[in-house]
This record gives structure tokens, sequence and C-alpha cells, in this order.
């Protein structure tokens, strides 16, 4: 197993590895973020790379929108962006998810799951739920597949995301994407859970 650190992701965004990046907020995410009403929720976004999502609320109104990234280089990535279009309201730590506090209305989460060790998905679940205040919701996408290879990506299927989720959430939504990319059509869940 490689060492998932912030040097191994920091690496990856100064060398451009980044094939996992779409370039755009993802279609499904996109839409959830489009019937989302409150531009006042408190947003956390983890491991959230160059952060497209970030950049959608942002740009639409949204006024406490938080990332969190122990990978310095995808961070002033970000910053940069968001001085570029002159956006002021948004707050970047530089930090290790699993430290980070805070009492959040929602929790997107968009390929910073499967990029974790899957020893620490127990402790993701746990982390998310501390830091949700009373009635958040944990939002986003999961892979519905296996890799080949050694990840990052790591996968995982349905079954085990409801097992492993069950015990501190409820499920709102829980189903394959209907309007995924192409190059992840039929491997990907949208769900919404509910902090229990």
């Amino acid at each position: 197993m490689k060492n998932l650190d912030a040097n191994y992701w920091n690496s990856r965004y100064l060398n451009q590895q980044t094939g996992w990046d779409l370039g755009e907020v993802s279609p499904p995410i996109k839409n959830y973020i489009d019937q989302l009403e409150n531009k006042n929720l408190k947003i956390l976004i983890p491991g959230a790379g160059n952060a497209y999502e970030a950049i959608y609320l942002l740009e639409n109104g949204f006024t406490n929108i938080t990332v969190v990234d122990f990978a310095q280089q995808a961070l002033d990535n970000l910053n940069l962006k968001l001085k570029a279009i002159n956006i002021a309201h948004y707050q970047l730590i530089m930090a290790d998810f699993f430290e980070h506090m805070g009492a959040y209305d929602l929790i997107l989460e968009q390929t910073f799951f499967c990029a974790i060790d899957p020893k620490l998905r127990e402790n993701y679940s746990a982390h998310v739920h501390q830091i949700l205040a009373k009635n958040g919701k944990l939002a986003g996408l999961l892979f519905n597949r296996e890799f080949a290879s050694e990840g990052p990506p790591f996968g995982g299927s349905k079954e085990e995301y409801v097992k492993l989720f069950s015990k501190n959430f409820d499920f709102k939504i829980m189903e394959e994407a209907y309007n995924s990319i192409d190059a992840r059509k039929s491997t990907e869940l949208f769900f919404v859970m509910t902090k229990k």
C-alpha cells in the first residue's frame, strides 16, 4: 500500500498527475447544488483538490464554503482561481480531514472517500458524523465498482456503503447516478444521508 500522505498528494498536483480531475463540477453534484435554496448553509468539501464544486457554489451565491485538503499545491491552485474570479467569501484550510473540527450543515463528497485507504472508511463515517451539525447531511458520489489496479482510487459497492454508514446516518437517496459523465456511467452512486 502506498503512503497516501500529504507529500504523496502534493506531488500528484505538482506533477499534474490528476487523472480523476473532471475539469468541471460533476453533473450529479451540480444538479444537487442547483436545488439547494439556503445560500447560507455551512458547507465543507474535504480533500477537495481543484474543488470545482466549491467554485460553483461560490459563483452561485453560497456564502459559507470551507475546503479542507492537506496538499498545499491543491489549495494554492484553488486560491489563485478564486482570486482571479474575484471571490472572497471562503475558507481554505490545509489540514488532515480526520483532525479537522467544525459543525457543518452539509458535507459534499466528490472523490475524497475513494482516495483514502479503505482501512479509514469507518473513521470517515464517524468523523463526518462528528462534524455535521444536528440534521446535517452528507451528499455526493461514491464508486459502485472495483478497480483492477492498486488504488487510489479504491472502489466499493452499495451493500458495503449501506453497512458502513447505517450506524451514523439515515439514507435519503442511494442510487445509480443517471447523469454521470460518460467515462463513469453505471459506476457511480449518488447519495444523500442525514446525520442520526
